[in-house]
């Protein structure tokens, strides 16, 4: 197996409404004197993404229903949030113990519609999730491969809790350039074993290694994965969003 490296990439500038992401990457990498090259995966975190997109608002400018500031009082709150993620919300999938699970308008089933405070700017305005961060990744890519001349997959990430297991990790919400799973589905493993159900969602996997090197508090959105073997396509992460039908927990 060849050896994988996650590189974060440092000096990434605060991000404001209509900035251009990739230039101020193109930079930072610069600047660090690291260079992408071919092969190379660029994994970018949701919140430089939303900002430059102007996916901000205001707390101050939300008004509270009656519900969200009882339930806010209630597991102690910000009812502003509370609102916030029930009005990007298309359909709430359960409420309990101070905990609201969504679905949103992508199809993602996350805590609060994905809506965060943290690492934004002290409190003062919410992020949102991109509009459509399959085609965030896809602009993202088409503006590096005309500065590079080659093209380097994106994969944009958000940080998700998961069902059946305690914590958090990071998980791709937008990808561009390269397929989201690795099919193992027909072939057969080591000792002969045909195999059936085995898609890896390497998309996922790429962006915890991601999160991992550039940790939660570091203020470093970019990390370079390099040495993976990815699949080249028009992949995107809500391929990953398993259809209601087949899925045995809606």
């Amino acid at each position: 197996m060849p050896e994988l490296r996650a590189i974060p990439v440092p000096g990434i500038p605060e991000i404001n409404p209509g900035d251009r992401i990739a230039p101020l990457i193109l930079a930072a990498l610069n600047q660090s004197n690291t260079a992408l090259a071919a092969g190379d995966i660029l994994v970018v975190t949701h919140k430089i993404v939303s900002k430059a997109e102007g996916a901000l608002v205001a707390l101050d400018s939300i008004q509270p229903s009656r519900w969200a500031r009882g339930w806010a009082k209630r597991f102690h709150l910000d009812a502003r949030v509370t609102q916030l993620a029930l009005s990007q919300a298309q359909r709430v999938v359960r409420r309990k113990n101070g905990v609201i699970i969504t679905e949103t308008a992508h199809g993602l089933v996350c805590a609060n519609s994905g809506v965060d405070v943290s690492n934004v700017d002290g409190g003062r305005n919410a992020v949102l999730l991109p509009r459509d961060p399959d085609a965030s990744a896809r602009r993202l890519h088409r503006e590096l491969k005309a500065s590079l001349g080659f093209a380097v997959p994106i994969i944009i990430t958000d940080t998700f809790g998961r069902p059946w297991r305690e914590g958090l990790t990071e998980v791709a919400i937008g990808v561009a350039g390269m397929k989201p799973f690795r099919d193992f589905r027909a072939r057969r493993d080591a000792h002969g074993y045909h195999l059936r159900v085995t898609l890896e969602a390497v998309a996922d996997e790429l962006a915890g290694m991601a999160g991992l090197a550039c940790g939660k508090l570091s203020g470093i959105p970019v990390c370079i994965i390099r040495g993976f073997e990815f699949e080249t396509g028009r992949g995107s992460a809500r391929e990953m969003i398993r259809e209601a039908k087949r899925d045995l927990f809606r």
